[in-house]
């Protein structure tokens, strides 16, 4: 873990718009290029319709052009280390390999670091799909 992207991530946390759980996330991805981006959480009153941090973070890579990401930073005010829902960890091994490393942490400075693998075991990926 970089200590840019503990930044990143605990600064866009703050832009969370959670105003239905109080539960705001920040993520920040590095692409391949070392640029990192950002995400939080956006919820919505049709739930389940909001957008998780991790997934706006990955979606600002691939805006700006990289469809690689080579670690990951994810943030909450939780008494433990929230891990990614099952829909993120699946984005995450789209755009990152399996010995990618996540670290997820708390606002009070709990930390724990998985690989993507770790992370979603028995993912699906471009093997099932057939030749």
């Amino acid at each position: 873990m970089t200590s840019d992207l503990k930044d990143a991530a605990t600064a866009v946390r703050a832009h969370a718009y959670a105003p239905y759980s109080g539960f705001k996330v920040g993520a920040a991805v590095r692409g391949a290029s070392g640029r990192v981006y950002v995400g939080c959480n956006v919820e919505n009153v049709a739930y389940p319709e909001g957008t998780c941090a991790e997934a706006g973070a990955i979606a600002a890579l691939v805006a700006a052009g990289e469809t690689a990401l080579t670690e990951a930073y994810v943030i909450a005010a939780s008494p433990e280390p929230v891990t990614p829902c099952g829909g993120c960890r699946q984005k995450l091994a789209e755009f990152g390999a399996g010995d990618v490393r996540v670290t997820m942490a708390t606002t009070a400075g709990v930390e724990r670091v998985m690989t993507v693998a770790d992370l979603l075991p028995g993912v699906f990926s471009t093997v099932h799909m057939g030749s």
